[in-house]
């Protein structure tokens, strides 16, 4: 009897600890879409703190950022196997018209629950145009802090970008992914990138390259 209470007990305490991992904090910035963002980036408990970083498509992190380990390439950025909507840039001419994350390979999704998944380019539009940005730090750590009209705020902090086995340029500029393919080029993925005082929410990223995730709450 005894044995079967602690064996109750034990599995309570993993349980909570389980679903106490999935919830996360997020702010209702007042934008029109009702999109609701995360406090923190993937991978971070704090606000300020970087996260983890991955390739676009991928779901967990790794030492080295490059085509040559990438996913969905088969060792080159024109060898893709999967989200290529051009003949070109298709592994022995491979295509097959995705243009968005599909839930299985959305690093927010797969890390965080259902509940989460990466903003389309749309979002990051959205939160760029109807936010007033502000260059600032947080606990000693460079970013941007993005006010929505109701008051309310989150901060995006200057992480850098993984290419390779280094990591570059952090505490400079910010690069977060979308979850939407680049428009012309499907060697390359969407993001949010700020460097420098500017901000600008449309730009094409190499896909191999380890980017921040900052998720924002699916609809039902």
């Amino acid at each position: 009897m005894k044995n079967k209470l602690l064996i109750n007990i034990a599995f309570w305490v993993l349980s909570v600890g389980i679903v106490n991992a999935q919830q996360h904090e997020y702010v209702d910035l007042g934008l029109p879409s009702g999109t609701l963002w995360a406090s923190c980036n993937v991978g971070a408990d704090n606000p300020w703190e970087y996260g983890d970083y991955f390739a676009w498509g991928e779901t967990t992190t790794k030492s080295d950022y490059l085509w040559d380990n990438y996913k969905y390439a088969n060792g080159a950025e024109d060898k893709l196997t999967k989200y290529c909507n051009k003949l070109k840039y298709g592994n022995k001419g491979f295509t097959d018209g995705k243009t968005k994350l599909e839930r299985s390979d959305n690093a927010a999704t797969a890390n965080w629950g259902s509940d989460w998944c990466m903003p389309t380019i749309e979002q990051i539009e959205e939160l760029v145009d109807k936010c007033t940005w502000t260059l600032t730090t947080d606990h000693g750590i460079n970013g941007y802090k993005a006010t929505g009209t109701n008051g309310k705020s989150i901060f995006l902090p200057a992480a850098g970008c993984h290419l390779g086995t280094s990591l570059s340029s952090d505490g400079a500029l910010g690069s977060y992914w979308s979850s939407s393919l680049g428009t012309d080029c499907p060697n390359r993925g969407c993001y949010l990138f700020f460097y420098s005082g500017v901000v600008t929410p449309v730009n094409w990223g190499y896909r191999h390259c380890g980017f921040s995730v900052r998720a924002v709450r699916c609809k039902n």
